[in-house]
């Protein structure tokens, strides 16, 4: 059997591995290890491939990352849309895609595409910023 990738990324290695935003015993949060600022990953720890087979303490523990990616990048981006979904096949490790729709994206250009204005900048320093999302004394409105 092949390693699988996500797997790998939590010990950040291999082509997807990118900056971490949020980690604990039940999920890891991280940005596209790619220049478009904005599109994370909600990850469970445990290898697992789909979501009626996470336990309900890691669906709870993935709702709540999503949520709080979601807060964290409305606010740090100010995105005309921030969406979610648990697409794809590649990769048997439930993951589930969290990511804006900047402002002033061409309307022909795909709902999850990056394309040449899309703002671009430090993946890391957002990723930290998101990261205070995460903390108990976060953001506000949680």
């Amino acid at each position: 059997m092949d390693e699988c990738l996500i797997c790998a990324k939590h010990r950040g290695e291999g082509p997807l591995a990118g900056p971490v935003v949020h980690s604990d015993e039940l999920v890891v949060v991280s940005h596209q290890p790619a220049a478009m600022l904005g599109y994370l990953f909600v990850e469970t720890r445990r290898h697992v491939a789909t979501l009626d087979a996470l336990t309900e303490a890691e669906a709870v523990a993935v709702a709540r990352a999503v949520r709080l990616a979601a807060i964290g990048l409305r606010a740090e981006l100010d995105p005309e849309f921030v969406f979610s979904a648990v697409v794809g096949r590649a990769v048997a490790h439930f993951h589930q895609h969290v990511f804006v729709r900047h402002r002033g994206t061409p309307g022909e250009v795909a709902w999850d595409a990056d394309w040449p204005g899309a703002p671009r900048g430090d993946a890391t320093a957002l990723s930290a910023r998101l990261s205070e999302y995460f903390r108990p004394s976060g953001a506000p409105g949680r």
